[in-house]
């Protein structure tokens, strides 16, 4: 399952040099995979209720072109691979033009609430992987 939030560059998220600053590019992610979440109906209340939580334990991001105040920009999730207790998204942001300004590959773990320890992937999730 992919999915795609649109966002608008604002005018707080520019640096010295006149562009997005490069931590504001995790944060488009992170907002990117908590869409992802919700459109596939496991909002982080499910996952509580499931007795875990998720964990980015890694994030390796590439930085394609720069984004500029009032661009455009389509943050697109889908699922890379899973593992027994690990995932991978594959993150790609894009400009109104079509240009890709980004791409990542964020790793999560699955951990138990209560002992904060990795656990498996629920099936739940598991299923969004299916066919990779």
């Amino acid at each position: 399952m992919e999915d795609v939030l649109e966002i608008i560059v604002r005018s707080t998220e520019i640096d010295v040099n006149g562009h997005v600053n490069n931590a504001k590019y995790l944060e488009y992610l992170e907002w990117g995979r908590e869409n992802w979440y919700e459109n596939a109906g496991l909002p982080y209340d499910r996952f509580l209720d499931m007795g875990i939580q998720t964990v980015t334990v890694n994030i390796n991001i590439n930085y394609r072109r720069e984004c500029r105040q009032n661009d455009q920009l389509s943050i697109r999730t889908r699922p890379e691979k899973v593992g027994r207790s690990s995932y991978v998204l594959l993150q790609e942001i894009y400009n109104q033009h079509g240009e890709k300004c980004a791409d990542a590959l964020v790793t999560s773990v699955t951990m138990n609430s209560l002992t904060r320890k990795s656990c498996d992937v629920p099936d739940e999730l598991r299923t969004l992987f299916e066919g990779l």
